[in-house]
């Protein structure tokens, strides 16, 4: 059914690592699961403790907190001292891409202590977090009063301050935006240590604009108000199975989410697509239902959260061969139905880790963390990784997925595919993304005049020519995917691993707002650039200090 071709490539030949990597589940079970299995609960000990105590103390708390970062920045000599940067261990961080910026020297402020929920305002419909508030934290506290975040990131180990400063997108991100668009405030320290409340109409609207996609390179972010949604018990989810072309596949799951004749009644709570192969998906459709509803007789109930549960995307590809099925997810399970296994990364982690007798005994340990399986894989497996391994999310204007999966499949034919629509925001200012100019005027599928409807491609797995054996370039591919992305007015997520220059990356990028707020607010000589902390690669000495002497060169794209 489809015409695509994969291209042939010459046999590569085995070295050490690749049998490191192949056997490296034996340090996952042995060591990683359960370390993982006792931070968890630790965190778990942390969360329930943060949560007895009355939202006046965390509050006083947090004022406590905030004075002794503005304290420690205070001692910083700029002219002994580095770049300023968060004491969070550099594998900490979810994403794959090799920074290793703190190797270099900086300057260390500790914002561990930020981890509480504040306030939960019903009147207002806002949460109040600090930055290292996880999803997971988060859906566990306001889940039992039927309330959510707007935007819910399916990992549970998601902080809410990195998809703050970086990016962050869910099922609901089709109505909602990204994660950034729903936030109401931001408290932020800034490089002189003033602390300020930025919001889109106050006086310091510009900064509000700016930090979205920063990297916490304007300032440091120590907690937000973020919008809450009212929710029900349940999620009526319906999966439906597709085949045909890439392009077919494409148009059936804007088809499913965006209804051509603009009737609101047709567009669902959530939704999500699976391309399980160049010929084949399911897309999925939420709707909010109530626990009555889900309890009538004769609807299937399915409790996905439980440990031995088959792992999301595989129970899901079974429409494929029963066609199309609803059933009913608690709501809370149904917003991490990927933590379990990682979308489908577990099987790389775990080769057998989906089978039933894995996930019967030894499924409740799962997932490991992201950080231990990066601090325990070394250098080599890491270079490993960049080279073998795509972890890309491609931010891509609908109309154009097509597109974007025929130049996936034949850079790199990673399978299975994660779909997940997103509205990209017209705003008062011109932001480091942004929809294409005069959007509004084509009347696209999915687009209002308000905002231009994208999606994120998600491509996380092995390639297949690295799984037959073959050779792969995989810094090539990156590179060549970006310029596509470039070309296509596309966006990447800065966790992920990239290969652009500083030119390249201002040309993906939009710099001019992000650079009158590094000047306005004092971020030159304090933080590292956007584009150097976001940096393949370690970080040196030497490379610290031109950073510093070129502060004051502007961020923009040359022409070209």
């Amino acid at each position: 059914m489809s015409d695509l071709q994969a291209p042939l490539r010459p046999k590569r030949k085995k070295s050490f690592v690749d049998y490191l990597v192949q056997f490296r589940w034996i340090v996952v079970i042995f060591v990683v699961l359960p370390v993982s299995c006792f931070i968890y609960f630790k965190l778990f000990l942390g969360d329930m403790k943060s949560a007895m105590k009355s939202e006046k103390r965390r509050q006083k708390e947090h004022e406590e907190n905030v004075k002794k970062v503005v304290n420690r920045l205070k001692q910083r000599d700029p002219q002994k001292d580095g770049l300023v940067c968060t004491a969070r261990k550099p594998y900490i961080a979810v994403g794959m891409r090799n920074v290793d910026y703190k190797r270099a020297r900086h300057f260390e402020v500790d914002l561990s202590a930020f981890r509480n929920i504040l306030e939960v305002d019903k009147e207002r419909m806002v949460a109040k977090v600090e930055p290292l508030v996880n999803m997971g934290q988060i859906t566990r506290y306001t889940v039992p009063m039927n309330l959510a975040l707007a935007v819910v990131a399916e990992l549970d180990d998601l902080t809410a301050g990195g998809l703050i400063n970086g990016y962050g997108i869910e099922g609901s991100s089709h109505i909602y935006g990204l994660f950034s668009d729903t936030v109401v405030a931001m408290e932020v320290v800034l490089a002189d240590g003033q602390v300020v409340r930025c919001t889109k109409d106050n006086e310091y609207s510009d900064l509000f604009y700016g930090i979205p996609w920063s990297q916490g390179t304007l300032g440091l972010l120590v907690s937000a108000e973020i919008k809450l949604i009212p929710i029900k018990e349940y999620m009526r989810l319906t999966y439906t199975p597709y085949r045909g072309t890439l392009k077919e596949l494409a148009q059936a799951y804007a088809d499913s989410f965006a209804p051509r004749d603009g009737d609101p009644s047709k567009v669902p709570d959530f939704v999500e697509g699976m391309i399980y192969n160049p010929t084949e998906a399911v897309h999925m459709t939420g709707k909010y239902a109530s626990k009555e509803e889900a309890k009538k007789k004769g609807n299937v109930i399915n409790n996905v959260g439980w440990w031995f549960k088959p792992w999301f995307y595989q129970h899901a590809q079974t429409a494929l061969k029963k066609g199309e099925f609803v059933e009913y997810i608690p709501t809370r399970e149904y917003y991490h139905r990927h933590t379990r296994c990682l979308y489908w990364e577990g099987k790389l982690i775990l080769p057998f880790g989906d089978q039933w007798w894995f996930r019967w005994f030894l499924g409740w340990l799962m997932p490991p963390k992201v950080s231990l399986l990066k601090a325990t894989q070394g250098e080599s497996i890491r270079n490993y990784y960049h080279d073998m391994h795509v972890i890309q999310d491609l931010l891509v204007p609908l109309y154009k997925v097509g597109d974007a999966l025929e130049y996936c499949h034949n850079e790199m034919e990673v399978y299975p595919i994660w779909l997940c629509p997103h509205r990209l925001f017209k705003l008062p200012v011109k932001t480091m993304v942004y929809p294409e100019p005069g959007f509004e005027h084509h009347h696209r599928q999915g687009d209002t005049s308000y905002a231009q409807m994208f999606t994120d491609i998600g491509v996380y797995y092995a390639p297949g020519p690295v799984l037959r054996g073959e050779e792969f370039n995989g810094a090539e591919a990156v590179r060549n995917l970006e310029e596509w992305l470039i070309q296509n007015h596309g966006f990447q997520p800065q966790y992920a691993v990239s290969e652009l220059t500083e030119k390249n990356f201002w040309r993906m990028f939009d710099g001019s707002h992000y650079e009158h707020c590094r000047k306005k607010y004092g971020a030159v000589g304090t933080f590292m650039s956007v584009y150097y902390k976001s940096k393949k690669g370690k970080k040196t000495e030497k490379e610290v200090q031109e950073a510093e002497a070129e502060i004051l060169e502007p961020a923009y794209a040359e022409e070209v």
